[in-house]
């Protein structure tokens, strides 16, 4: 009954810290004016604003892509902004500056080498004269530069060598004694990875896999956890980017791939006791199977935790479509009492994700590796290319 209590303080707490946050973000702001001989012209096309001074409608489409997109510096709230490090490699060599150099209007940032431009959130090198992209340059343009996702990544590498580093000192020093503090919260989390999801997966090969399936749990445990903080240094959409989740489905096709025996090739390239015809249809199966198995690891992660945070921001976003940008307070308190209330549920249910997508990702990482690891089981009633043994009783009674 505590733990609940616990639990749904935790979930209120965000939701309720979520929701300014969201507001800082896209308040509404009024387009700038200029006036040039008398005459007052807008700083965007009127036709696509409405009358001058109108404040700029609420785009929930773009909110949410921004939200769960990487991105240059790490938003705070309103226009503030941590600039990260901007690390380029241009045909004239490799060009370094912050991210705070982008102008957030213009999106433009005189370079050291080049005028840059963010294009839909790809920085391309920008001709002032022509005021276009530069094609010939941007041909020859790398990014390396340290974005959101980048900086969790260190935070949450970070986070695991500081937890297991004190959880592998705890056990020295108390060494056949009970778990204390740290280590007794996540000896029970271990211990699950490793008879629940290792052993039954993998028998008495379990333990050459263990580091990897425990890293790669609490990699993608504590990677959602993180996401779900509305605030720095949480926020990102770390494992909702598809470049992270690709790169770990890649080591477990890597580590199923390198550990195969040659009962596990045998059974994709040449299936025992099959007719060679039909070996013509089943082995291109086979293989297609062995790379659709990280395909699938890729966009089960990718998509469940990104369409967590798409719901839960478009929930909020109907609060800022019926208040119409502050012209209908009325419409925007009125649906922001079913909108938190959903959000809410939304962010307790991210939660229990959270966990079952690490689980599923390692159960299935853990099959995976059984599968290329698992010793044929001879049946003696069979010599040893598969054909039917005629001298064992067990064929000669058949």
């Amino acid at each position: 009954m505590r733990f609940n209590a616990n639990l749904t303080r935790l979930v209120l707490f965000f939701s309720t810290l979520l929701l300014p946050a969201i507001g800082f973000a896209y308040e509404p702001q009024e387009h700038e004016t200029t006036t040039t001989d008398s005459v007052t012209t807008a700083g965007h096309d009127a036709a696509a604003h409405g009358e001058h001074g109108e404040s700029a409608k609420f785009d929930p489409g773009k909110m949410i892509m921004e939200h769960i997109s990487d991105a240059h510096d790490w938003h705070l709230w309103g226009h503030t902004h941590i600039p990260l490090p901007v690390i380029l490699k241009t045909d004239k060599g490799f060009d370094m500056f912050m991210s705070s150099r982008f102008n957030h209007e213009t999106e433009i940032a005189k370079g050291n080498l080049y005028t840059y431009k963010m294009h839909h959130n790809k920085i391309v090198v920008w001709d002032e004269v022509l005021n276009a992209e530069n094609q010939e340059a941007t041909h020859h343009l790398y990014d390396f530069s340290i974005t959101k996702n980048v900086v969790t990544l260190f935070i949450v590498v970070t986070m695991l060598l500081i937890v297991f580093m004190n959880i592998a000192k705890s056990y020295k020093r108390r060494a056949g004694m009970a778990p204390k503090g740290m280590q007794s919260f996540f000896e029970p989390i271990i211990v699950f990875v490793r008879d629940d999801l290792a052993k039954p997966a993998l028998g008495s090969k379990y333990e050459k896999f263990m580091p990897y399936l425990l890293t790669v749990f609490f990699f993608i445990w504590f990677s959602n956890m993180l996401g779900l903080i509305p605030f720095f240094p949480g926020g990102a959409n770390f494992t909702g980017n598809i470049t992270i989740t690709a790169a770990l489905a890649l080591l477990t096709f890597i580590i199923t791939t390198i550990n195969g025996n040659g009962h596990y090739w045998r059974h994709i390239f040449a299936m025992p006791g099959v007719p060679a015809f039909v070996l013509i249809i089943l082995t291109p199966i086979e293989i297609l199977g062995m790379f659709l198995r990280p395909f699938v690891l890729m966009i089960r992660l990718f998509a469940n935790i990104s369409a967590g945070h798409i719901i839960a921001l478009a929930f909020y976003s109907l609060i800022f479509i019926f208040g119409k940008g502050g012209e209908s307070i009325g419409g925007g308190l009125g649906v922001s009492v079913v909108s938190i209330l959903f959000t809410v549920f939304m962010f307790a249910m991210e939660l229990l994700v959270a966990f079952l997508q690490a689980y599923v990702f390692t159960l299935l990482s853990a099959i995976y590796f059984g599968s290329a690891v698992e010793d044929h089981h001879h049946d003696p009633a069979e010599d040893f290319d598969g054909k039917p043994n005629s001298h064992h009783p067990a064929t000669i009674n058949a």
